[in-house]
Protein backbone atom coordinates (compact mmCIF):
# COMPACT_ATOMS: atom_id res chain seq x y z
CA UNK A 1 0.00 0.00 0.00
CA UNK A 2 1.45 3.05 -0.98
CA UNK A 3 -0.12 6.40 0.91
CA UNK A 4 0.03 9.59 -0.65
CA UNK A 5 -0.90 13.25 -0.44
CA UNK A 6 -2.40 13.95 -3.46
CA UNK A 7 -2.87 12.73 -7.03
CA UNK A 8 0.49 12.77 -9.43
CA UNK A 9 2.47 11.60 -6.58
CA UNK A 10 1.75 7.89 -6.77
CA UNK A 11 3.51 8.78 -10.06
CA UNK A 12 6.40 10.91 -9.07
CA UNK A 13 7.12 9.04 -5.98
CA UNK A 14 7.93 4.99 -6.41
CA UNK A 15 6.12 4.77 -9.36
CA UNK A 16 8.43 2.32 -11.64
CA UNK A 17 8.96 0.27 -8.16
CA UNK A 18 4.66 -0.23 -7.92
CA UNK A 19 5.05 -1.17 -11.43
CA UNK A 20 7.84 -3.38 -10.75
CA UNK A 21 5.65 -5.48 -7.99
CA UNK A 22 2.24 -5.23 -10.17
CA UNK A 23 4.19 -7.26 -13.04
CA UNK A 24 5.18 -9.71 -10.58
CA UNK A 25 1.64 -10.51 -9.53
CA UNK A 26 1.69 -8.21 -6.33
CA UNK A 27 -1.25 -6.33 -5.40
CA UNK A 28 -0.67 -2.32 -5.09
CA UNK A 29 -3.15 -0.37 -3.51
CA UNK A 30 -2.76 3.74 -4.17
CA UNK A 31 -4.34 5.80 -1.30
CA UNK A 32 -4.52 9.09 -2.62
CA UNK A 33 -5.52 11.74 0.69
CA UNK A 34 -6.92 14.56 -1.11
CA UNK A 35 -8.40 15.52 -4.26
CA UNK A 36 -5.71 17.76 -5.23
CA UNK A 37 -8.42 20.82 -5.35
CA UNK A 38 -6.11 23.60 -4.47
CA UNK A 39 -3.09 22.77 -6.65
CA UNK A 40 -1.65 24.91 -9.02
CA UNK A 41 -1.77 24.20 -12.93
CA UNK A 42 1.63 23.70 -13.57
CA UNK A 43 1.76 22.57 -17.07
CA UNK A 44 2.19 26.11 -18.71
CA UNK A 45 0.49 24.63 -21.77
CA UNK A 46 -2.78 24.26 -19.90
CA UNK A 47 -2.70 27.48 -17.56
CA UNK A 48 -5.05 30.03 -18.55
CA UNK A 49 -7.62 27.42 -19.26
CA UNK A 50 -11.39 27.81 -17.79
CA UNK A 51 -12.83 25.08 -17.86
CA UNK A 52 -9.98 23.49 -16.02
CA UNK A 53 -9.40 26.02 -13.50
CA UNK A 54 -12.89 25.52 -12.64
CA UNK A 55 -13.27 21.90 -12.63
CA UNK A 56 -10.10 20.92 -11.09
CA UNK A 57 -10.76 18.25 -9.08
CA UNK A 58 -13.50 16.52 -11.74
CA UNK A 59 -10.42 16.89 -14.13
CA UNK A 60 -7.52 15.56 -11.58
CA UNK A 61 -9.71 12.62 -10.47
CA UNK A 62 -9.56 11.73 -14.18
CA UNK A 63 -6.01 11.66 -14.61
CA UNK A 64 -5.91 9.90 -11.95
CA UNK A 65 -7.90 7.24 -13.02
CA UNK A 66 -5.87 7.26 -16.09
CA UNK A 67 -2.54 7.19 -14.51
CA UNK A 68 -3.56 4.20 -12.38
CA UNK A 69 -4.67 2.17 -15.59
CA UNK A 70 -1.48 2.84 -16.95
CA UNK A 71 0.62 1.42 -13.14
CA UNK A 72 -2.06 -1.42 -12.53
CA UNK A 73 -2.61 -0.49 -9.41
CA UNK A 74 -6.26 -0.39 -7.20
CA UNK A 75 -6.71 3.33 -5.99
CA UNK A 76 -8.75 4.63 -3.51
CA UNK A 77 -9.26 8.32 -2.24
CA UNK A 78 -9.42 9.24 1.65
CA UNK A 79 -11.77 12.19 0.84
CA UNK A 80 -9.45 14.81 2.65
CA UNK A 81 -9.57 18.60 0.87
CA UNK A 82 -5.95 19.78 -0.13
CA UNK A 83 -4.44 22.38 2.22
CA UNK A 84 -2.81 24.07 -0.58
CA UNK A 85 0.70 25.15 -0.42
CA UNK A 86 1.21 28.44 1.98
CA UNK A 87 3.45 31.28 0.12
CA UNK A 88 4.49 34.58 1.77
CA UNK A 89 6.39 36.09 4.50
CA UNK A 90 4.44 35.02 7.28
CA UNK A 91 2.74 32.27 5.38
CA UNK A 92 -1.11 33.04 5.46
CA UNK A 93 -3.46 30.33 7.63
CA UNK A 94 -4.45 27.40 6.32
CA UNK A 95 -7.99 27.18 5.00
CA UNK A 96 -10.49 25.99 7.31
CA UNK A 97 -11.62 22.63 7.22
CA UNK A 98 -8.34 21.38 5.01
CA UNK A 99 -6.73 17.77 5.26
CA UNK A 100 -3.35 19.24 7.24
CA UNK A 101 -5.79 20.64 10.13
CA UNK A 102 -8.11 17.40 10.65
CA UNK A 103 -7.21 16.06 13.74
CA UNK A 104 -4.66 13.60 13.67
CA UNK A 105 -5.87 10.12 14.97
CA UNK A 106 -9.58 10.68 13.60
CA UNK A 107 -7.92 11.50 10.15
CA UNK A 108 -5.64 8.19 10.55
CA UNK A 109 -9.08 5.93 11.02
CA UNK A 110 -9.73 6.33 7.25
CA UNK A 111 -6.50 5.05 6.35
CA UNK A 112 -6.62 2.29 9.56
CA UNK A 113 -10.12 1.20 7.56
CA UNK A 114 -8.00 1.19 4.10
CA UNK A 115 -5.29 -0.93 5.99
CA UNK A 116 -7.74 -3.64 7.24
CA UNK A 117 -9.48 -3.70 4.56
CA UNK A 118 -6.66 -4.36 2.09
CA UNK A 119 -4.31 -5.93 4.53
CA UNK A 120 -0.93 -4.54 2.93
CA UNK A 121 2.65 -6.31 4.52
CA UNK A 122 4.03 -3.39 3.44
CA UNK A 123 3.11 0.40 3.66
CA UNK A 124 5.31 3.55 1.93
CA UNK A 125 4.55 7.04 2.74
CA UNK A 126 6.54 10.17 3.32
CA UNK A 127 9.15 10.92 6.22
CA UNK A 128 8.23 13.43 9.27
CA UNK A 129 9.39 16.37 6.77
CA UNK A 130 6.68 14.93 4.06
CA UNK A 131 9.59 14.47 1.28
CA UNK A 132 9.52 18.29 0.75
CA UNK A 133 7.42 20.27 3.63
CA UNK A 134 4.18 20.46 1.91
CA UNK A 135 1.27 20.30 4.95
CA UNK A 136 -0.38 17.61 3.17
CA UNK A 137 2.51 15.74 2.93
CA UNK A 138 3.63 16.24 6.63
CA UNK A 139 -0.10 15.04 7.37
CA UNK A 140 0.11 12.00 4.96
CA UNK A 141 3.05 11.01 7.16
CA UNK A 142 1.71 11.80 10.49
CA UNK A 143 -1.47 9.87 9.74
CA UNK A 144 0.34 6.76 7.98
CA UNK A 145 2.43 6.58 11.40
CA UNK A 146 -0.68 6.17 13.53
CA UNK A 147 -2.45 3.90 11.37
CA UNK A 148 0.30 1.37 10.86
CA UNK A 149 -0.32 0.78 14.61
CA UNK A 150 -3.23 1.51 14.92
CA UNK A 151 -4.71 -0.76 12.43
CA UNK A 152 -3.95 -3.99 15.18
CA UNK A 153 -5.33 -1.73 17.74
CA UNK A 154 -8.91 -2.71 18.37
CA UNK A 155 -9.47 -0.16 21.30
CA UNK A 156 -8.67 2.72 19.65
CA UNK A 157 -10.14 1.46 16.32
CA UNK A 158 -13.47 -1.16 17.32
CA UNK A 159 -13.52 -3.49 14.69
CA UNK A 160 -17.28 -3.34 14.37
CA UNK A 161 -16.56 0.60 13.45
CA UNK A 162 -13.40 -0.08 11.05
CA UNK A 163 -13.20 -3.75 10.46
CA UNK A 164 -11.06 -6.80 11.66
CA UNK A 165 -7.68 -5.83 12.84
CA UNK A 166 -4.56 -6.71 10.97
CA UNK A 167 -1.07 -5.82 11.04
CA UNK A 168 1.81 -4.40 8.61
CA UNK A 169 4.65 -5.68 8.46
CA UNK A 170 7.14 -3.18 7.65
CA UNK A 171 6.88 0.64 6.92
CA UNK A 172 8.88 2.35 4.61
CA UNK A 173 9.45 6.25 3.58
CA UNK A 174 10.01 7.32 0.34
CA UNK A 175 13.21 8.64 -0.90
CA UNK A 176 13.55 8.69 -3.83
CA UNK A 177 14.62 12.42 -4.44
CA UNK A 178 17.54 11.58 -2.44
CA UNK A 179 21.21 13.82 -3.31
CA UNK A 180 23.14 10.55 -4.33
CA UNK A 181 21.31 9.84 -7.24
CA UNK A 182 20.83 13.76 -8.08
CA UNK A 183 24.63 14.10 -8.14
CA UNK A 184 25.34 11.16 -9.96
CA UNK A 185 22.29 12.49 -12.86
CA UNK A 186 23.40 15.61 -12.87
CA UNK A 187 27.16 14.84 -13.23
CA UNK A 188 26.45 12.21 -16.05
CA UNK A 189 25.11 14.65 -17.36
CA UNK A 190 27.77 17.14 -17.76
CA UNK A 191 29.96 14.35 -18.85
CA UNK A 192 28.16 13.75 -21.88
CA UNK A 193 28.16 17.71 -22.64
CA UNK A 194 24.26 18.25 -21.39
CA UNK A 195 22.72 20.86 -19.36
CA UNK A 196 21.67 19.33 -16.21
CA UNK A 197 18.19 20.30 -14.82
CA UNK A 198 19.64 19.31 -11.37
CA UNK A 199 21.87 22.64 -11.05
CA UNK A 200 19.06 24.57 -9.06
CA UNK A 201 18.03 21.50 -6.89
CA UNK A 202 21.46 21.13 -5.73
CA UNK A 203 22.12 24.99 -5.15
CA UNK A 204 18.82 24.65 -3.11
CA UNK A 205 19.68 21.48 -1.34
CA UNK A 206 22.80 23.45 0.10
CA UNK A 207 20.74 26.34 0.89
CA UNK A 208 18.62 25.03 2.66
CA UNK A 209 20.67 22.32 4.59
CA UNK A 210 18.24 19.46 4.28
CA UNK A 211 19.52 16.69 6.53
CA UNK A 212 20.50 13.36 4.38
CA UNK A 213 18.47 10.52 4.87
CA UNK A 214 19.66 6.75 5.43
CA UNK A 215 18.42 5.01 2.14
CA UNK A 216 18.45 1.41 3.36
CA UNK A 217 16.68 0.06 0.68
CA UNK A 218 17.36 0.23 -3.30
CA UNK A 219 14.71 -0.99 -5.73
CA UNK A 220 16.11 -2.09 -8.93
CA UNK A 221 13.05 -1.11 -11.89
CA UNK A 222 14.79 1.01 -14.45
CA UNK A 223 12.70 -1.56 -16.99
CA UNK A 224 9.60 0.35 -15.47
CA UNK A 225 10.70 4.02 -15.83
CA UNK A 226 8.64 4.18 -18.97
CA UNK A 227 5.67 3.35 -17.23
CA UNK A 228 6.90 5.75 -14.66
CA UNK A 229 6.94 8.79 -17.04
CA UNK A 230 3.55 7.84 -19.23
CA UNK A 231 1.65 7.40 -15.59
CA UNK A 232 3.04 10.98 -14.84
CA UNK A 233 2.16 12.62 -17.97
CA UNK A 234 -1.37 11.42 -17.19
CA UNK A 235 -1.53 13.96 -14.97
CA UNK A 236 -1.13 16.52 -17.40
CA UNK A 237 -2.42 19.49 -14.95
CA UNK A 238 0.67 18.88 -12.98
CA UNK A 239 3.30 17.45 -15.59
CA UNK A 240 4.80 19.12 -18.49
CA UNK A 241 6.08 16.58 -21.07
CA UNK A 242 8.48 19.24 -22.39
CA UNK A 243 9.71 19.98 -18.70
CA UNK A 244 12.39 19.09 -16.23
CA UNK A 245 11.40 15.87 -15.06
CA UNK A 246 12.26 14.38 -18.76
CA UNK A 247 15.44 16.12 -19.57
CA UNK A 248 17.72 13.13 -18.74
CA UNK A 249 17.84 11.06 -21.68
CA UNK A 250 16.23 7.32 -20.87
CA UNK A 251 19.44 5.69 -21.54
CA UNK A 252 20.89 7.68 -19.02
CA UNK A 253 18.78 7.31 -16.58
CA UNK A 254 18.73 3.73 -16.90
CA UNK A 255 22.40 3.40 -16.73
CA UNK A 256 23.30 5.91 -14.38
CA UNK A 257 20.54 5.34 -11.57
CA UNK A 258 18.51 2.20 -12.13
CA UNK A 259 16.88 1.71 -8.31
CA UNK A 260 14.03 3.72 -6.67
CA UNK A 261 15.14 4.12 -3.02
CA UNK A 262 13.64 4.03 -0.02
CA UNK A 263 14.17 3.94 3.97
CA UNK A 264 12.84 1.36 5.99
CA UNK A 265 10.99 3.07 9.16
CA UNK A 266 9.47 0.05 10.99
CA UNK A 267 9.85 -3.44 10.51
CA UNK A 268 8.62 -6.47 12.45
CA UNK A 269 10.23 -8.86 10.56
CA UNK A 270 13.71 -9.58 10.76
CA UNK A 271 16.13 -7.89 7.46
CA UNK A 272 19.26 -7.23 6.53
CA UNK A 273 20.51 -3.61 5.27
CA UNK A 274 20.86 -2.72 2.41
CA UNK A 275 17.54 -4.27 0.88
CA UNK A 276 17.00 -5.01 -2.52
CA UNK A 277 13.02 -6.02 -1.94
CA UNK A 278 10.52 -4.45 -0.17
CA UNK A 279 9.41 -7.67 1.10
CA UNK A 280 12.79 -8.46 2.49
CA UNK A 281 12.22 -10.62 5.24
CA UNK A 282 8.76 -10.87 4.61
CA UNK A 283 9.45 -13.82 1.27
CA UNK A 284 11.38 -15.82 3.79
CA UNK A 285 8.67 -15.96 6.36
CA UNK A 286 5.94 -16.70 3.87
Amino acid sequence: MAVHAHPDDESSKGAATMAKYVSEGVDVHVVTCTGGERGSILNPKLQGDKYIEEHIHEVRKKEMDEAREILGVKQEWLGFVDSGLPEGDPLPPLPEGCFALEDVDKAAGELVRQIRSFRPQVVTTYDENGGYPHPDHIMTHKISMVAFEGAADTEKYPESEFGPAYQPQKLYYNQGFNRPRTEALHQAMLDRGLESPYAEWLKRWDEFERVERTLTTHIPCAEFYEIRDKALIAHATQIDPDGGWFRVPMDVQKAVWPTEEYELAKSLVDTSLPEDDLFAGIRDNA
